[in-house]
């Protein structure tokens, strides 16, 4: 079957099944919807949580370092001989098929708290996915999405709300089996969760490092982490689902909160977009991509990058509301405000670390960008993942990640190389293009930023729209000092 492409942020393919895909997890209002219909963000009945702690961490780290996943460590003697004789394939399709159970199970639990039956069709839906029949699972899922309210064209039907989270979910993993090998899978799953420490937090920005580390999370022996997406935390839905699963053991946004994060959101929009057009030789507050305008007197706020900044201000309030907590981040869109204290944890991001503990040093940069050049060497032409774009747009993109956070910290010589390697990995990657050249006009290399953003127009046309727009707000500084 042909395999479609996957935009290295990751999202959600159209309900018509379009080739071209949505950027990470385009939630309800996100769709061509003004911000200002704020529906969504207001607060709903309390959910009933499931309860019941975590077992015994399963994966821990290598003495060398945080890159060595060791996998379950609670596993039976019976289990591993069994696991033995399946192929990867079969163990995929086994653990997909457990997930769709696990997530069919939290459905009808939903339904039992609120009274409200489980649509026919979403019980066909994971009747497909607990069989692994994946032409009748992209059937209803296409079903179920023009009734989600969260695509473009797709109408909002009350009655799925509260089941559209785990349908999605499920969802999500049956299309990363689909697409991805097997083994392959496995292992950028085993290289997240053995990342994680006991009790961490994991917060998973595109579909991949979604779906792979959820379905393994909790299908595999060892510690079920607490594991939630920051790109859909704006959408109501999901802050009640949150709350289903972890609201006794996890502090969460209140309605209020919420409804006050989107606030501060538009006062900020405005004031930034006050100041462009009052001072329209200084460099652009507003960011690209960053829809904002002025009506009646109001402002009015909509697109991916404003959802994306209410999503930051919502995961500042988690952080703030669980301060015992650690948090491993793998991010899809750059959220700075996360940079401040964060150091490399494999390929994740661990958030305010200790620095007494975990310092960001020269050395740990290196040690992160080691392990970035292991993952180009497998995107060479004649390596194993040369051929799959949905494995080396998720390298790239954690390649990318890294590289912002090495740049935000000053470690340009490793931020360079690190952009170079995301760019290496998946050529057509303009998330890498727009952060390299970005970084280079920050450091006074403004000729080279234009250089590299002249060529990659030249050899990806289609992508010049967006270009544009991520041209003009380049701003060129004095070179900025290195560690």
């Amino acid at each position: 079957m042909t395999q479609r492409p996957l935009n290295s942020s990751s999202g959600r393919e159209t309900p018509d099944g379009g080739g071209a895909r949505q950027r990470p997890l385009i939630w309800l209002f996100l769709c061509g919807l003004l911000i200002v219909v704020v529906v969504i963000l207001l607060p709903r009945p309390a959910a009933v949580s499931r309860g019941g702690d975590g077992a015994t961490n399963g994966f821990s780290l290598s003495p060398a370092g945080v890159w060595t996943a060791t996998g379950p460590t609670a596993s039976s003697p019976r289990r591993r001989d069994a696991a033995l004789r399946q192929t990867p394939e079969e163990i995929v399709s086994g653990k997909l098929s457990q997930f769709g159970r696990s997530r069919r199970d939290i459905v009808h639990a939903i339904s039992r708290r609120s009274k409200k039956e489980v649509p026919a069709e979403v019980e066909k839906f994971f009747d497909a996915v607990e069989g692994g029949r994946w032409d009748e699972i992209e059937a209803s899922w296409k079903g179920l999405a023009r009734k989600s309210g969260q695509y473009e064209n797709s109408v909002h039907a009350p009655e799925l709300d509260e089941f559209w989270p785990p349908v999605l979910e499920a969802y999500g993993a049956a299309e990363a089996v689909h697409l991805w090998p097997a083994q392959k899978l496995l292992d950028y799953g085993d290289a997240v969760l053995g990342s994680l420490r006991p009790g961490m937090v994991y917060v998973g920005g595109t579909d991949p490092g979604r779906f792979i580390p959820t379905m393994l999370n909790e299908t595999s022996d060892g510690e079920q982490h607490i594991i939630l997406t920051q790109n859909a935390l704006a959408d109501g839905r999901y802050q009640e689902y949150l709350r289903f699963l972890y609201g006794d053991r996890f502090g969460l946004p209140t309605g209020d909160e919420s409804q006050a994060a989107f606030q501060d959101y538009v006062q900020d929009a405005q004031k930034r977009l006050l100041h462009d057009q009052q001072f329209p030789d200084e460099p652009k507050q507003v960011r690209p991509g960053e829809k904002i305008a002025m009506s009646d007197g109001r402002v009015q706020v909509s697109g991916q990058v404003a959802v994306m900044g209410v999503n930051e201000r919502l995961l500042q309030i988690i952080l703030d509301k669980n301060p015992g907590a650690a948090f491993a981040l793998e991010e899809s869109f750059p959220m700075k405000n996360t940079y401040p204290g964060a150091v490399p944890l494999g390929p994740l991001m661990e958030l305010r670390s200790d620095a007494s503990q975990t310092p960001f040093t020269s050395d740990t940069a290196s040690q992160a960008l080691d392990y970035l050049r292991g993952l180009a060497q497998q995107a060479q032409p004649g390596a194993e993942d040369a051929g799959n774009p949905d494995v080396l747009k998720t390298y790239a993109h954690m390649a990318n990640a890294q590289a912002n956070l090495f740049a935000d910290h000053h470690f340009n010589d490793q931020a360079e190389q690190a952009y170079k390697l995301a760019t290496s990995i998946w050529p057509d990657n303009i998330e890498a293009v727009k952060g390299y050249s970005e970084f280079l006009a920050g450091q006074g290399r403004g000729q080279e930023a234009t250089q590299i953003l002249d060529a990659f127009a030249k050899a990806y046309p289609k992508q010049n729209s967006e270009l544009q727009i991520f041209r003009g707000s380049i701003t060129f500084t004095a070179p900025q000092g290195a560690k």
